[in-house]
């Protein structure tokens, strides 16, 4: 988490909101990411569609089974599906997202009969520290 925590940090320093990525391999780090909606100017450049992008490119391969997904913020419902549909074993975040988390905040994924993988999911890994971030970020925002 310490890894998807300083892509977090490197959004925050890009004027993005700082929630950031990675995905581990085999206990190897093979793709990291932060937020770019901003700079790329498309609602769909969240961390993990973009560490899910270079992961598959990474292995040559679509199908991320073996993988573990580490993120600074519980996933929205894009994200959910895109990682539900590249097979990810396990996903580990940091805080909550009462807004838009579809893990367990808002939708809870594995609720939802007939998909057709459902990953392990781990939460609150550095809570506090993926929260502040946040907190701060919106806070220069005001």
């Amino acid at each position: 988490m310490q890894a998807a925590y300083r892509e977090a940090q490197k959004a925050f320093k890009e004027d993005e909101v700082p929630i950031g990525c990675v995905i581990v391999k085999d206990g190897e780090v093979i793709a990291k990411a932060h937020n770019r909606k901003v700079h790329k100017n498309c609602a769909v450049f969240h961390a993990e569609i973009e560490c899910i992008q270079k992961a598959c490119k990474k292995l040559d391969n679509w199908n991320l089974k073996g993988c573990d997904l580490y993120v600074t913020l519980e996933p929205c419902m894009m994200c959910t599906g895109a990682i539900v549909n590249s097979r990810i074993d396990k996903i580990w975040y940091g805080c909550k997202d009462p807004k838009g988390g579809a893990l367990v905040s808002n939708i809870r994924f594995k609720r939802i009969r007939n998909l057709n993988h459902y990953p392990e999911i781990k939460g609150g890994i550095m809570k506090e520290e993926c929260s502040q971030i946040l907190k701060d970020f919106f806070k220069n925002k005001r």
